[in-house]
């Protein structure tokens, strides 16, 4: 298989991000870096070790609209673009949306109990909105699809980092382009991030992620490409330890809910003492993935206060 791997430089804390071209019927882009002009020249001169240029791809597949993975989807004009129907939200940008996408998160920041005067973090959950690309997508692709132009490629959804996240399998050769998925550094964070159907209520991320994973260690894979760093290898044992951790993690939180009910902005403070500041939005979410995970184990109970905030103690 013709598998090319383009290293791009981000702003993020992340580090580098990865896109593949991929070879077949089809000249495929997976995944296009951050909107800077030092991805842009990455991006380029990756392409162009492949003896291919910007205007020759054919399609550009997105893993998930996250700005260090959807940033360039503009820089192809003879290019298809796929991915998840939930991308288009977040490449159209209409207004409508972002009164939408404000809503839902003051009503999240409120049931978490955190104090008006953080409420400004609600702009800041949009993230670095110019450096993701504002072409809508040409087709949606989901669970059960094949990617065009390689047949030999099923899409899957793998939600829980991104409501749009989706891996490619390749069952003949074991193979797997993971996105973010599964990183061999670090484990992803689970986002909270707005359904894309607005009666649905809040996607459970990290109960969506833990499901994603455990799909994996049914599955016969011998690598994984992944959205950042070194490729994948050892995945059964890598998603078994990393669901391990999470467990161990919500043992944690469990522990902290002893003897008074507690809010998820309570929780977060005693988790992340120095970074709740700085990375509101990430501890949030980290914390209420621990929670929902409490409550699917039937561990805590959940009260809603006539101040509309959610208390949790011990079942």
């Amino acid at each position: 298989m013709g598998l090319h791997k383009i290293i791009i430089p981000t702003p993020f804390a992340v580090g580098d991000v990865n896109s593949y071209l991929m070879k077949g019927d089809m000249l495929t882009l997976i995944d296009a870096g951050p909107k800077t002009p030092e991805a842009w020249e990455a991006l380029k001169f990756g392409l162009k070790q492949a003896n291919v240029e910007p205007d020759d791809i054919e399609q550009v597949v997105l893993t998930h609209h996250h700005p260090d993975h959807a940033g360039w989807v503009d820089g192809f004009k003879n290019a298809t673009l796929y991915g998840h129907p939930y991308n288009d939200l977040w490449l159209r940008r209409d207004q409508a949306f972002f009164d939408y996408h404000d809503a839902f998160y003051l009503e999240r920041l409120k049931e978490e109990g955190v104090p008006d005067d953080l409420m400004f973090w609600v702009k800041k959950m949009k993230r670095p909105l110019n450096l993701l690309g504002s072409r809508p997508l040409d087709m949606a692709i989901n669970e059960g699809d094949t990617l065009p132009g390689h047949p030999d490629w099923d899409v899957m959804e793998t939600l829980g980092h991104a409501q749009s996240h989706l891996s490619f399998w390749n069952k003949e050769t074991g193979e797997m382009i993971g996105g973010d998925h599964v990183i061999a550094k670090v484990s992803s964070n689970p986002l909270i991030e707005p359904p894309l159907n607005p009666d649905e209520g809040r996607p459970k991320s990290l109960l969506q992620y833990n499901a994603s994973l455990a799909q994996l260690l049914k599955m016969p894979i011998d690598v994984i490409y992944s959205g950042h760093g070194e490729e994948v290898r050892n995945v059964h044992e890598l998603v078994t330890q990393r669901l391990e951790k999470q467990h161990q993690r919500a043992m944690k939180v469990l522990a902290m809910i002893k003897h008074e009910e507690e809010t998820v902005y309570g929780l977060t403070q005693k988790l992340f003492p120095y970074a709740y500041e700085k990375e509101l939005g990430l501890t949030l979410s980290e914390t209420i993935g621990q929670i929902d995970y409490l409550l699917e184990e039937g561990q805590i109970i959940e009260r809603l206060g006539e101040n509309g905030i959610l208390y949790y103690s011990k079942a």
